[in-house]
């Protein structure tokens, strides 16, 4: 059930947009192992003035936020790394365009429907992977 958030710059064509968010889903499937329609994801387009882009990157840079359950192993961690890399390349942005950062809080920091912890309904897929 991972939560995506994305932030490009504004201007960035629209076809390339929507190709970065399947790259990180099937990413996301592949390396998490998670259901096809578990899908939450956010892209926010900045304006220049409000998205600082460090020296080195380009206009395509690309930030990805990615909040999930706690318990992938650090092997599947790696794997989702370079799956984002190689699709998100695939999609327009480069490796050195890419900045992923994964957050991981506690189970009962989630409460994903119905007002219920996640501590008392366990997720129906796997987390350690």
């Amino acid at each position: 059930m991972p939560i995506v958030k994305v932030h490009r710059r504004a201007g960035r064509p629209s076809a390339e947009n929507r190709q970065v968010l399947d790259a990180i889903h099937a990413s996301l499937i592949e390396a998490f192992k998670i259901p096809v329609a578990d899908r939450n994801q956010i892209l926010f387009a900045h304006e220049a003035a409000a998205f600082e882009i460090a020296a080195g990157r380009t206009d395509a840079f690309t930030l990805i936020e990615i909040t999930a359950f706690p318990g992938r192993s650090l092997e599947a961690k790696r794997k989702l790394y370079q799956a984002l890399a190689t699709r998100c390349e695939a999609a327009g942005v480069g490796p050195a365009d890419l900045f992923v950062v994964l957050t991981e809080p506690p189970l009962e920091n989630w409460s994903p429907r119905d007002g219920v912890s996640s501590v008392d309904a366990k997720p129906s897929f796997k987390l350690d992977v």
